[in-house]
């Protein structure tokens, strides 16, 4: 299992962005997925949300939901995390992983990738 996030970058306040996950090594289409997120200087994680195997079906934390959309393309094996009007406490390295909702004992993830929201 292999699981590569990117987009990830310095944004201004109110911005938007899309991150990435490209996977492979294993059954993508046929997988639920999460992304969350780690705040600096903590070793919490905060989940953001998941997507079902065909993407019909998402549910999101409440304290993400408005602004965080998750989708997925099983034709390109990528899920996507797509973040509108950004603010700086949205300042985290942010994580894909299998499964509904992350357990580092039970999922897989990736290496991350931090998105910063400054002025």
């Amino acid at each position: 299992v292999r699981l590569v996030e990117s987009g990830g970058g310095l944004v201004q306040p109110g911005g938007s962005l899309t991150l990435s996950c490209a996977a492979s090594g294993f059954a993508f289409g046929t997988v639920n997925m999460n992304w969350h997120r780690q705040l600096p200087g903590s070793s919490d994680i905060e989940g953001v949300g998941g997507i079902s195997p065909d993407g019909g079906e998402s549910e999101y934390a409440d304290s993400m939901k408005g602004r965080f959309i998750i989708s997925r393309d099983n034709a390109k094996n990528t899920l996507y995390l797509q973040i509108n009007s950004l603010k700086t406490e949205d300042t985290a390295v942010y994580f894909c992983a299998t499964g509904w909702t992350y357990s580092a004992s039970l999922n897989h993830r990736g290496q991350g990738t931090q998105v910063v929201v400054s002025s």
